[in-house]
């Protein structure tokens, strides 16, 4: 599958995720939901790999990097989203998370040596200058008191947890760890992590029968969590994650697009222009290396 076909279906379908999270803000805890949400994308994984006869059996070393993208890629970075999502709307929500691309850049940097290309740093900025002049209002009106502010906290350490588990995804791959079999091992540690969680900070375990519920939990965990990690995750493999984190910039317009339909999101002439930065950002990411 092509690198471009692997980056509209992370844009696509993470960009309505964001939406569907909205629908889990029920009676249920956040971690709940979370620990749910990949337990049960983690079942149907192993399933899969099982049907496919794929290897499943690995080193305890590798299990424990295995863990470390489950705490970090599939379970304490979703927390903070969750929560945050009760005071931010959907499209800010991912919009805040876009910010991944430049926390990536400077991590691939600090931890694996490896300097982004000029290219790749104009795209960021350009990305990120637009996602600032869609929100200008909400960042010049920060206050610690606000449950606005509070969400946008709560989001950017979602997307710096994000940000450590896109290395370790890129670490594993390249110790040779294939993607589907990774994903099931890392989403079966980060649904037990939350469940433990739940456990020690006395939350009451519950679930929601409604249909929003349940139809919401299921798109999250086959579409969201299943296909959009297994193409996202690739692409790192591919082109590693500072270029593979440019679909974070994207796909906010997706999200935004469907919060006007749902939210009420309003599209004033900053946000326009500031969509525009993005698209050109995104333009600039994709364009050929120079060899």
């Amino acid at each position: 599958m092509g690198n471009l076909v692997l980056y509209a279906g992370t844009v696509l379908i993470w960009g309505s995720t964001w939406l569907l999270i909205t629908f889990q803000l029920t009676h249920v805890a956040p971690e709940l939901s979370v620990a749910y949400r990949f337990a049960l994308a983690a079942a149907l994984l192993f399933l899969w790999c099982v049907w496919r006869r794929d290897k499943m059996r690995f080193p305890l070393k590798e299990h424990g990097f295995m863990a470390l993208l489950g705490a970090s890629l599939f379970s304490f970075n979703y927390l903070p989203f969750y929560m945050a999502s009760q005071y931010l709307t959907s499209g800010l929500v991912a919009v805040v998370f876009s910010t991944v691309i430049v926390m990536n850049i400077f991590n691939n940097w600090l931890f694996r040596s490896e300097r982004p290309e000029g290219k790749t740093v104009l795209a960021a900025l350009v990305g990120v200058a637009g996602i600032c002049v869609v929100f200008a209002d909400e960042i010049t009106a920060f206050d610690l008191g606000r449950g606005g502010s509070l969400g946008l906290i709560l989001s950017l350490l979602g997307t710096a947890v994000a940000s450590c588990g896109n290395i370790i995804a890129a670490r594993n791959q390249r110790a040779g760890l294939p993607v589907m079999q990774m994903n099931a091992y890392g989403m079966a540690y980060g649904a037990v992590f939350q469940f433990m969680f739940a456990m020690v900070t006395g939350v009451t375990f519950t679930i929601d029968t409604s249909f929003s519920y349940l139809a919401s939990l299921l798109y999250l965990a086959v579409f969201g969590s299943i296909v959009a990690f297994w193409c996202y995750l690739t692409l790192i493999g591919r082109i590693g994650p500072g270029r593979a984190a440019y679909a974070a910039v994207m796909f906010p317009i997706v999200a935004l697009t469907l919060s006007t339909v749902f939210e009420g999101f309003v599209w004033t002439d900053t946000a326009m222009i500031g969509v525009a930065l993005i698209s050109l950002g995104n333009i600039l990411v994709l364009l050929p290396s120079r060899q």
